[in-house]
């Protein structure tokens, strides 16, 4: 295995992803840990599930209703083995690009595992999409210059680097997560198309007020129909920068024998802070425990791996990645450390398996307006989306 790259973000089927899936297995019950980024972040790396990892909350939230919050780690405590260490150990170079959000700098990337670290750091999103960017170990660019295509040159230059030895490459765009910021000319592409849906049906529902007393003047705003421009131009950018990376790695002549993997870390923003997209036919999204918060996309292809093509209702899990990719590179397994996760790579060879029930548990109020708090969630079998 020459590399792997693991991409977080959310598929809305666009061509250069299309692709991707055409190329590869296609997970349609694929759960991410959590319905919010850092818990399921922490337990990517780490093959543990939240709770067990401690962080069970998005690192700095904290909200108050009829029940007070609870406690949770505010980063991916330093003695996790964690996958990019196990890696690293393996002989792999092992570099992070883009969002981190798993504590303050004694607990960035570089003291987890990764050689190289560019732009993981405290933030959970970007100050500004466009340079300056504010980012505190991303040097800023041209005034104007985009983040998701300056991550996407830093990832295609550490590709291009000469060295024998294999990589593992964690590309966490900051993308799409708020601001929504997008070049100005897909916007106003997509302006015009969403003038058109505007005519037919209204695209945000008034719901239910929040149950945080810090928003409880404020209702749940469900978003119907996938009408957000800028929304819709940042996703259109972020599909031409994936297309970007797996044409380097096929000019390096490395992507036959590299595992790509496309996925996300929480469902779409779809009831708050602007309700940006809709997961429907799936209920609500981010910050929720229904299937909208936490089943996610999930693409791996691996030319020379053998793996099954097409779809595949196996169910899969944020700390499955661990083992599985530990198999993958030919490594021993660690089950004292990634003890939630399960090896699926047989799963991907067949297009078929069970790994057991999945579990969640995220004990707090969400930002985005579910008040589920405390109530531990257990799925046993595949679902259909519809």
């Amino acid at each position: 295995m020459a590399g792997s790259v693991l991409f977080r973000v959310r598929l809305h089927g666009d061509p250069r992803i299309d692709d991707v899936a055409r190329r590869g297995l296609s997970l349609s019950n694929a759960y991410a840990a959590s319905p919010v980024c850092s818990p399921s972040r922490a337990s990517l790396l780490s093959g543990k599930y939240p709770a067990r990892v401690g962080v069970t909350q998005y690192i700095g939230g904290h909200t108050v209703g009829r029940l007070a919050d609870v406690p949770y780690f505010r980063e991916l405590p330093q003695n996790e083995f964690s996958l990019a260490r196990a890696l690293k150990a393996g002989g792999y170079r092992t570099w992070h690009v883009g969002k981190w959000h798993l504590g303050e700098k004694l607990c960035w990337p570089e003291n987890h595992g990764f050689d190289v670290n560019i732009g993981g750091c405290d933030l959970g999103h970007p100050p500004s999409y466009w340079s300056p960017y504010g980012i505190p170990n991303l040097p800023d660019g041209p005034d104007g210059e985009y983040l998701t295509d300056r991550l996407t040159d830093e990832a295609v230059r550490l590709i291009k680097e000469p060295g024998d030895e294999p990589f593992f490459l964690n590309l966490w765009h900051y993308a799409v997560h708020t601001p929504i910021q997008a070049p100005a000319d897909l916007v106003a592409k997509y302006e015009r198309k969403a003038a058109d849906m505007r005519r037919v049906v209204e695209p945000l529902e008034a719901g239910e007020h929040f149950p945080t007393w810090e928003k409880s003047d404020e209702r749940v705003m469900r978003r119907t129909i996938q009408s957000h421009p800028g929304y819709a131009a940042m996703i259109e950018n972020l599909d031409t920068n994936v297309g970007r990376v797996i044409d380097a790695l096929a000019e390096a002549g490395t992507l036959d024998n590299t595992v790509v993997i496309f996925t996300s870390d929480n469902g779409g923003l779809s009831t708050a802070e602007g309700s940006p997209t809709t997961n429907l036919p799936l209920a609500e999204g981010k910050g929720w425990m229904a299937d909208g918060g936490v089943r996610v996309p999930f693409i791996v292809t691996w030319p020379k791996g053998e793996l099954a093509g097409g779809w595949s209702e196996s169910m899969l899990t944020s700390p499955d990645l661990y083992p599985t990719l530990l198999t993958v590179a030919g490594l021993d397994q660690r089950p004292e450390q990634h003890i939630d996760g399960s090896d699926v790579l047989d799963h991907w060879k067949a297009g078929r398996g069970d790994r057991g029930p999945v579990f969640w548990h995220y004990p707090h109020y969400s930002n985005q307006g579910d008040a589920g708090v405390r109530r531990p969630r257990r799925c046993t079998e595949a679902r259909p989306l519809l």
